[in-house]
């Protein structure tokens, strides 16, 4: 049995130009990947280059979840930007290692540790 859209949250926080940073807490299943999808969708539309994904309060993710994190992924790139994973639950750590998506993208253990790594990925395009 999967579970409702209404029990994915989503919030945003813009911590400075060009960064968004999405708390995620509920489970990313074929139900819940296309709200999750239109979330990061968004962030980019209003110019956010760089979006970090909190994901410790998502205790599962399956290929829906992950397909809308590398659709993203592949967005961002182009303007140029990027996708960053912070703090994902073993669950979902393990589904990022198996795929292979934690070699591509950033993981990291904090929102201040991701954005650095924003600073300095804008810092040495610059």
């Amino acid at each position: 049995m999967s579970l409702a859209p209404e029990s994915l949250s989503v919030a945003v926080a813009l911590p400075r130009e060009g960064v968004a940073v999405l708390t995620v807490n509920g489970p990313l299943d074929l139900d819940t990947a296309p709200v999750f999808h239109r979330h990061l969708a968004d962030q980019l539309r209003n110019g956010r280059r760089h979006v970090l994904l909190d994901m410790a309060g998502v205790p599962f993710m399956d290929s829906s979840g992950l397909n809308a994190i590398l659709r993203v992924h592949q967005e961002a790139r182009g303007l140029p930007g990027s996708v960053h994973v912070i703090a994902p639950a073993p669950a979902v750590r393990r589904v990022l290692d198996l795929t292979g998506v934690s070699l591509t993208l950033p993981v990291s253990d904090s929102v201040d540790d991701a954005l650095a790594l924003v600073s300095r990925a804008e810092e040495e395009t610059s």
